[in-house]
């Protein structure tokens, strides 16, 4: 069983800037992808970032540029670093973790807000 807690989620101002973490404990094992999905009301949840344990990253088209995810292995986290922030990026934000390999799994995070109001 994994579990996995988001932090870092707040309101803040068009073109400001939030650091969003997420902490992974539990049995982890083996190569694996951490990542950001959101979703706002009325739409389907998306892909923001992820990022592989060897460092390999994909990022959604709407965030290249201004968002950045790192990890920490030693520590089982995965960071979002998002700058200039717009009002489109406000929703609800999720962590991930999967494995790779032949058997798939999958945890999923509670979620943290990130509202973006002037």
């Amino acid at each position: 069983q994994v579990q996995l807690v988001e932090s870092g989620g707040g309101l803040v101002q068009p073109g400001g800037s939030l650091r969003l973490s997420c902490a992974a404990s539990g049995s982890i094992f083996g190569m694996n992808t951490m990542g950001w999905y959101r979703q706002a009301p009325g739409k389907e949840r998306e892909l923001v970032a992820t990022i592989s344990s060897g460092g390999a990253t994909n990022y959604a088209d709407s965030v290249k540029g201004r968002f950045t995810i790192s990890r920490d292995n030693a520590k089982n986290t995965v960071y979002l670093q998002m700058n200039s922030l717009k009002p489109e990026d406000a929703a609800d934000y999720y962590c991930n973790i999967r494995g790779i390999g032949f058997y798939p799994w999958s945890y999923w995070g509670q979620g943290t807000q990130v509202a973006v109001s002037s």
